[in-house]
């Protein structure tokens, strides 16, 4: 059995940076997709792609930490706004959030009308940055609406697949962002746990647990044991916590 991923050179494998991605797409276009030359080539490169990992000292799945992002009541405003305006505000939203992230040294992995993936090698550095971005939004406003956004941050080992990441822990970074219901930042004990108190003190934020509603629902698609904090900077404090609910298995 060969090392590196089996399955390279499919079209999830071969997206984005990287020598082995870039030969192989080259290699898909000159090479008859029905070839043994074909298959003798991804093969090669498949090889060249776990040698390339291992040289490096880079782990197959490193940890990251995963962030995702949208705005709240984007799609009944959009309905009201038209088009238009909806355009405008998302690349407004764009403009004002990607910065903090990129600048931090997040990677935006994949834009998604509202809302963005990024991923952070630092959990400390995402929890930054989000917040920052949560504020910058405040700035925004299209006719006369300013939008309110949420975000979630999971700490885990996803599958990277070419320029993408897929995988039980970019799910849960996802339905951990539908807990913030009324906008803010919602983290999950694995991120929270690799961030020391002095980077706490440092960033001027409190956190307190996410508790679920009596009779709710739990939420689908995370592990029983996960749980969930709300993160606030401290002049966010004052009145914030109505909208507070339990994780899963709390």
């Amino acid at each position: 059995m060969l090392p590196g991923d089996p399955d390279f050179g499919d079209p999830l494998s071969v997206a984005g940076v990287g020598g082995p991605r870039a030969a192989a797409r080259a290699a898909d276009r000159i090479l008859d997709r029905n070839a043994a030359s074909r298959e003798v080539s991804l093969a090669g490169l498949q090889v060249w792609q776990a040698l390339t990992e291992r040289v490096s000292g880079q782990p197959a799945n490193p940890e990251v930490t995963l962030v995702f992002t949208d705005l709240v009541g984007f799609s009944d405003w959009s309905l009201r706004a038209g088009d238009d305006a909806a355009l405008k505000l998302v690349r407004r939203v764009t403009q004002v959030t990607e910065p903090p992230l990129l600048e931090a040294g997040g990677r935006i992995v994949k834009r998604m009308g509202d809302g963005a993936m990024a991923v952070f090698r630092d959990p400390a550095t995402a929890v930054e940055s989000v917040l920052a971005a949560l504020e910058a939004v405040k700035t925004v406003e299209v006719g006369g609406h300013t939008p309110l956004m949420r975000a979630g941050i999971h700490t885990g080992r996803p599958q990277r697949i070419g320029s993408d990441w897929l995988g039980v822990d970019v799910n849960v970074a996802a339905r951990v962002m539908d807990r913030a219901t009324r906008g803010g930042l919602v983290v999950t004990n694995a991120t929270l746990e690799r961030i020391s108190d002095e980077d706490f003190d440092a960033l001027g934020v409190t956190v307190k647990r996410v508790r679920r509603q009596l009779f709710s629902a739990k939420t689908p698609g995370v592990p029983g044991d996960l749980v969930m904090y709300w993160v606030k900077t401290r002049r966010d404090l004052p009145g914030s916590d109505e909208a507070e609910a339990e994780a899963p298995g709390a």
